[in-house]
């Protein structure tokens, strides 16, 4: 019923949204003399903030069509080197750039589609040959795919890593990709490392860098973390868990909704979303239609969520939130233990933001605590001063000041 009803509101929010934007021309035409004075503008501005807000999204594009490597100005073309049911290994060629350390970038499955690092891979591009997992949308996977836990996210990770690897000696290159963990996927690409390092497999990672990543969510607990432990695990499948309508290929498949995660994204920062918009308004009645788009993009990006599997959220929520397996050493991947200690050779960074509220100080740095048996000079913690969540992976802060942080190691720790 969760579901369906969403649908009801989409449908009408989206015919809404039509009617707005058609408002919004005929005020601004040229030939309308309340395009000029009176309350057209004024109108015409609120208008077109609800019509942004209400419009349907679906996936972004990347749009990284153009790099620049050594000065020169390159093509970047966009490949599919693996797929699977659930999500892709997408690789942004570079067109006559040979060389690079091979970097796999990996995006969260935490409601947003993995364009949510589009800056995160814009600034990687120059130096490395990135490739990066491109996760689907749940709700459009039929159920004959099977299911998607956690579990599942460590396998393809090594999937993804093996693809690399037989890419790069093909091309006359090391077997060890490097590995870019964004959030969420920290705990399973460590958990990657841990097994790849067990088994002394080829393709394990050289370096492994995270970046506010739940490794353990004991250390600083955030309001995240608070929700995810002040309720029992039944209360999670009883209210945020539904099936996706027949109107989808995925129909029958129990989901976490991504409206309903992009709600909570909204609540935990309302306050600067309604003066974000507010600023719009002022922006397109003012005309400053520069700002406006600035705002609009971004907004573009935030609103445009997937869903994710009930059955890899409520594993997440019990191995890495509330039972905080991986730093007890008690996680089990398919009956086998995940031991950190089994990393011997694999360069660890753990990257933190001084104001991330959602990954708090000291999550992602038990990282290096618990590799234990790997040198000291194969670890390193970056904290970034005056960064929050998003600007760890994206914006000014994370091009000048964090980028080249995780360059440096990258180039340092190359096999």
């Amino acid at each position: 019923m969760l579901y369906n009803a969403y649908e009801l509101q989409r449908s009408m929010l989206a015919g809404a949204s039509a009617l707005a934007n058609i408002s919004v021309g005929l005020l601004n035409n040229p030939a309308n003399p309340f395009a000029y004075f009176g309350g057209g503008p004024v109108v015409a501005s609120a208008l077109e903030v609800f019509a942004h807000a209400a419009a349907p999204r679906g996936k972004p594009a990347f749009g990284l069509d153009r790099t620049t490597v050594d000065g020169r100005e390159v093509q970047v073309v966009e490949e599919i080197v693996l797929q699977k049911p659930f999500g892709q290994l997408k690789h942004f060629r570079r067109e006559g750039v040979t060389g690079g350390e091979k970097l796999l970038i990996v995006a969260p499955m935490s409601g947003h589609y993995a364009t949510l690092l589009r800056g995160t891979v814009e600034r990687m591009l120059p130096r490395h040959d990135v490739y990066i997992t491109d996760w689907r949308d749940a709700k459009l996977v039929p159920l004959a795919d099977g299911r998607f836990d956690l579990d599942d996210y460590v396998d393809y990770l090594i999937a993804f890593l093996e693809a690399i690897g037989t890419a790069s000696v093909a091309e006359g290159g090391s077997v060890r990709p490097h590995v870019l963990a964004v959030c969420q996927p920290s705990v399973p690409a460590y958990a990657a490392a841990a097994l790849m390092s067990a088994a002394k497999h080829s393709n394990r990672p050289a370096t492994l860098t995270m970046m506010g990543g739940p490794i353990d969510t004991r250390e600083a607990p955030t309001a995240v973390n608070t929700l995810a432990t002040e309720r029992p695990h039944a209360w999670f499948r009883q209210n945020v868990i539904a099936t996706v309508p027949m109107t989808y290929p995925g129909a029958g498949r129990e989901v976490y909704p991504g409206f309903l995660q992009l709600a909570g994204f909204m609540t935990m920062n309302l306050g600067n979303h309604l003066n974000s918009h507010w600023e719009l308004f002022k922006h397109l009645v003012a005309g400053d239609g520069d700002s406006a788009d600035a705002t609009m993009r971004f907004y573009d990006e935030y609103r445009s969520v997937c869903d994710m599997t009930a059955e890899f959220y409520l594993q997440t929520i019990d191995v890495v939130f509330q039972n905080h397996s991986l730093p007890k050493g008690e996680m089990m991947h398919r009956g086998t233990r995940v031991d950190p200690a089994a990393i011997t050779d694999i360069a660890i960074l753990a990257i933190e933001g001084e104001r991330d509220d959602i990954s708090g100080v000291g999550q992602t740095k038990a990282a290096l605590t618990s590799s234990t048996a790997l040198p000291e000079d194969k670890k390193r913690y970056h904290m970034a001063p005056e960064v929050g969540h998003y600007g760890i992976f994206n914006g000014s802060k994370w091009r000048n000041r964090i980028a080249p942080v995780v360059e440096e190691w990258i180039a340092t720790h190359a096999a």
